[in-house]
This record gives C-alpha cells, sequence and structure tokens, in this order.
C-alpha cells in the first residue's frame, strides 16, 4: 500500500457488538497470494449473522483468532491480483462471498469466489446479491428434500425479513402454500400490501396458533421455515404435522428451547439446520448455477434485495442499531467512499 490507511472493524472477545467493536486504522494492507485478489470494499451489509458471530453463538464456539473483522460478504474493485489469477484484473468490480472479515477496507479472497458484477447492477444491489439469495436457494432444497413430493403448507418465521421476502416471492412463482408469521400488527399489514395472496399472522395475536391451523388446512405444516428459534421453538414444533421437518437458519430470538421438549420421536419430527456458510462446499457446477440465479436476480428483481440504510464504516455502532430496529425493511448497509485509499497495481 502506497500511503493512506486502512479501516478495519475488529474485536478480541465475543459481547455487545457496540461495547466490543472497535474502528482500528493500519498503514499495513494485506497481500494476495497465488489465485488470490485484493479487493478494495465499497459497499457491505450487516446481516443478522455478522452481528451473531460478534456476540457468539450456540455450535461457534469462541476459537477464532484473536483478533476478529466481521463481514462475510461485499462489493467492491480489484486492487491487485496475486500470481496465477485468470480472469480478473485490478478495477474490476466484484461481489465477494464468503471473505470473512470485509467490515474493513480491504479484503483478500480467492479468485472463484469474487463474482464480477455486471455493469446495470448498482454497487448497493451487487453488496447483497449473494448471500441472502444463496441462503434462498439453500432452503428451496432443504424443503424440497422435506416435503419429499407431499402435499402440505409451508410456515416461515420474520416474514418481513430481507430473506423472508425472498422466500415470499419464491412461493408465489412456484406456488408453494406459504404462510407467513412475522411480530406486530402493522408488519403483517405492510406484508398483506406487499405479497395478498399469501396468509400473513402477526404473533402478537392471542389466537396466532389458531390461524396457522386454519390457513394449513387438513394437510397442516409440513415445514416449518424459522430464523427465529430460541422460546419459540416448541409452538413452531407443536404446529408440524406428523412426520413434518421444521429447518432452522437462525436465531433472531430470545429464550432457549431443550430438545427434549420437543415431540420429536412420537410424532416422527425432524429438526434440521441450514447456513449459507456451508455454501462453498456444493460442487463447482452446483456454485454456478446458484450465481447465475444471484445475477439473475440481482438484474431483473433489484428490487427484492431492498437498502434499509448506508453508514459510513466509520458509523458501524448507528449502523448495528439501525440494524437492530424491529420495524426496519431492507438491509443497512456499509460504505466506503470511491476515492482509492491506497495505490493500485498487480501483485
Amino acid at each position: 500500500m502506497t500511503g493512506g490507511t486502512m479501516r478495519t472493524v475488529v474485536h478480541t472477545r465475543q459481547g455487545e457488538p457496540a461495547q466490543v467493536l472497535t474502528l482500528r486504522e493500519e498503514t499495513e494492507c494485506p497481500r494476495p497470494g497465488p489465485g488470490q485478489v485484493l479487493v478494495r470494499l465499497l459497499v457491505r451489509p450487516v446481516h443478522p449473522g455478522d452481528l451473531a458471530g460478534v456476540e457468539g453463538m450456540p455450535g461457534f464456539p469462541d476459537d477464532q483468532p484473536e483478533v476478529r473483522t466481521p463481514g462475510v460478504e461485499g462489493m467492491g474493485i480489484v486492487e491487485s491480483v496475486g500470481p496465477d489469477v485468470r480472469t480478473l484484473r485490478p478495477g474490476r468490480r466484484v461481489a465477494v462471498f464468503p471473505a470473512p472479515g470485509t467490515w474493513a477496507d480491504y479484503v483478500v479472497v480467492a479468485e472463484h469466489l469474487a463474482v464480477p458484477v455486471p455493469d446495470g447492477i448498482s454497487d448497493e444491489t451487487a453488496a447483497l446479491m449473494l448471500v441472502n439469495p444463496l441462503t434462498l436457494r439453500m432452503l428451496h432444497r432443504a424443503t424440497d428434500t422435506a416435503l419429499g413430493g407431499a402435499e402440505g403448507a409451508v410456515l416461515q418465521t420474520a416474514a418481513g425479513s430481507s430473506v423472508g421476502r425472498l422466500i415470499s416471492a419464491a412461493a408465489i412463482r412456484h406456488g408453494l402454500p406459504l404462510i407467513n408469521l412475522v411480530r406486530s400488527a402493522a408488519g403483517a399489514r405492510r406484508m398483506r400490501e406487499l405479497h395478498p395472496t399469501l396468509p400473513t399472522i402477526a404473533t402478537c395475536d392471542d389466537d396466532w396458533r389458531e390461524q396457522v391451523r386454519h390457513h394449513a388446512g387438513d394437510q397442516g405444516v409440513r415445514v416449518v421455515l424459522d430464523c427465529v428459534g430460541g422460546a419459540m421453538t416448541q409452538d413452531l414444533a407443536e404446529l408440524l404435522s406428523d412426520g413434518g421437518t421444521l429447518i432452522s437458519y437462525g436465531q433472531l430470538g430470545t429464550g432457549s428451547t431443550p430438545l427434549e421438549r420437543l415431540p420429536l420421536i412420537g410424532r416422527a419430527l425432524t429438526v434440521r439446520g441450514v447456513s449459507v456458510l456451508h455454501w462453498p462446499s456444493r460442487t463447482p457446477e452446483e456454485r454456478a448455477q446458484d450465481v447465475a440465479f444471484a445475477l439473475d436476480l440481482a438484474r431483473n428483481t433489484p428490487d427484492l434485495l431492498e437498502v434499509a440504510a448506508t453508514y459510513d464504516l466509520a458509523d458501524f455502532r448507528a449502523a448495528v442499531e439501525h440494524a437492530r430496529r424491529p420495524a426496519k425493511t431492507g438491509t443497512v448497509l456499509l460504505t466506503t467512499s470511491q476515492a482509492p485509499r491506497a495505490g493500485r497495481g498487480a501483485a
């Protein structure tokens, strides 16, 4: 790096993001190795999973390096390339995932995990076009497997979230009998305006469980797509029909539900976890298909990748606070000025 500083949001322990995250400025910039590219990041999202990684989640022990930087997704410009890089050159716009540590001005990522961004896709849309659409693809496959050709409703929690809205749009397109759950009556009204053909139920209603059973009909709920978890898990399991599947892909809720309290054995229920962080283990052909899907969505329906607000990287605390607001729609973004902070060149 030839002058300037590199800003990085870091934490050395897990805990409340506002308390454990700090902004660090460094004069050393990472260098790409063989098959890698250095990306000067311009936009990166604040995903719930990013905050969960700071706070700590069950199954994710605190055994990482001492200094950690949140973020796994972002969009930027290729700054330099390492040996053996064949397809990308400095100056190319790319979206990156998985790229641990994107809450920084620069990140090094393997060439095959940097997706060229076509003209016509905005920087903001490009920054959101991988994690949530790829999560949708993984949930779609998991739902197909769980249904196994059987009939029955699919129930999703946090339907007003960014992923939830993608699921609703996909359900309408594919004729999936989806029932949406949201927390508030205001949220339910918004969802009904967006998707009037899908039943939407507010869990603040005392009879929300009865409403779910009514909309599910005789076949009942075959699959639950849940990113809330916590104390709500038992209610969701009880709403499943015998042989149904609860697919967990997040933990936005509070409290907990012991596994032995779920009627798994007597009702032959299945609980399955899905994480987009396992997406790289798919075959190259499957990953190519998923990326093509994400690019098509970003190009043709960018409104599904809604932005809640943008904040400069240095204002990460305000961004985190906004990202946690219950009534927000869309995803909060952390941005960096287009003006480069370092010199360019091929490594």
